[in-house]
């Protein structure tokens, strides 16, 4: 007999992560008020891990046009949930990529002098151009880029050119002279190239003003609520709330161990939960004996490791009324920063966000019908 699997409702889940799309869309208009040019949505690695179906709905609701990819996978996944929209694939046109990237009608970016060639002999259709103004990843080093500014109109024959890019590297440091020194190459690019749109600017860039923002701004982050400018207070809404239900309450009397490897011991008559949550559902194990959970709205920390499918939770102190099987402990949301959940756990709010996994269901408010 075929096994039939039935996963249940969010509201039912033992954990879920509760995404606001209404507070993705205000913070879409926060970018473009502050950039006071055109944004797009950066939805790579699913939507930063919030769903890239909902998202990008909810942006094209609100007028987002333009999208970032890393992968064509993820262009190709993107492509019917906004049909009209220009997808631009960071990666570039891997050969074998090609046939996919013009039956989804997506625009690669070009990162190199061997990009440009490979795609001016396939196809003369319109691509991005990137130029590594000192982040020494993607794009035109110096040397390519040396190379293509002598003679851009022969190398670029053919290909329609949408848009100029580059990268900051410290846009996270309002403070830091290498922004400065990015803007100006870019600048000085721009000048030796054929006319066309610029961008350089990600959620950070966003943040240093309009001298950055050129004609396109390229948010991430700050779409999804985090903060990245982590020295100045955060302007965007918080979009996601992470949350476990408590499966056991179980009082313990001091100096009884906790958890694996006995890596923590109570120091007083303690009251322990445990909560249904677990590095395999993203919640890192660096958080053990670190990190925090809120339980309608007071701190408790985790006590001892954290387990592939739990975490425990000291919650001496903590009402027993608040405090009880099936009550929700907030890691990340309304009272604990995404950015101090990560920083508990020795890592960046992005990479904290990319991990949760997909036993996690997501619950969505304000979705586009």
């Amino acid at each position: 007999m075929k096994k039939l699997e039935r996963k249940l409702p969010a509201s039912r889940a033992v954990a879920q992560l509760d995404v606001r799309l209404g507070a993705v869309a205000a913070n879409y208009r926060l970018c473009r008020t502050l950039s006071g040019t055109a944004v797009a949505g950066v939805v790579k690695a699913d939507a930063y891990g919030m769903g890239m179906a909902p998202v990008a709905r909810k942006l094209a609701a609100a007028g987002c046009d333009t999208f970032f990819v890393a992968r064509i996978e993820e262009g190709v996944a993107l492509r019917p949930l906004v049909p009209d929209a220009r997808i631009f694939v960071l990666d570039g046109p891997r050969p074998q990529a090609v046939p996919l990237l013009l039956a989804h009608k997506l625009t690669p970016v070009l990162n190199s002098l061997a990009d440009i060639a490979h795609w001016r002999a396939r196809t003369r259709r319109q691509a991005a151009l990137h130029i590594d103004t000192g982040m020494n990843r993607l794009g035109l080093g110096a040397d390519e880029f040396a190379r293509l500014a002598a003679a851009p109109r022969k190398l670029l024959a053919g290909i329609d050119i949408v848009l100029i890019m580059s990268h900051l590297a410290c846009a996270d440091d309002p403070q830091a002279a290498m922004n400065g020194e990015q803007l100006a190459r870019f600048r000085s690019a721009l000048a030796m190239l054929p006319p066309a749109k610029a961008s350089l600017a990600s959620s950070g860039g966003v943040l240093l003003g309009r001298d950055y923002a050129f004609d396109l701004v390229r948010p991430g982050l700050g779409l999804y609520g985090g903060n990245p400018q982590p020295a100045r207070p955060n302007p965007f809404r918080r979009v996601a709330r992470l949350t476990g239900k408590i499966l056991q309450i179980r009082r313990v009397d001091r100096g009884e161990p906790v958890g694996y490897g006995a890596a923590h011991k109570v120091a007083r008559p303690s009251v322990l939960a445990t909560v249904a949550l677990g590095y395999a559902d993203g919640l890192m194990r660096a958080m053990g004996n670190h990190g925090k959970g809120a339980i309608a709205g007071r701190i408790v920390p985790v006590a001892g490791r954290v387990s592939m499918d739990l975490a425990i939770m000291d919650v001496t102190g903590v009402p027993p009324s608040q405090c009880r099987t099936g009550s929700d402990v907030e890691f990340f949301g309304d009272t604990i920063p995404v950015e101090a959940a990560a920083a508990a756990a020795g890592t960046v709010s992005y990479e904290l966000l990319t991990s949760l996994g997909p036993r996690i269901p997501r619950r969505y408010s304000g979705a586009v019908a």
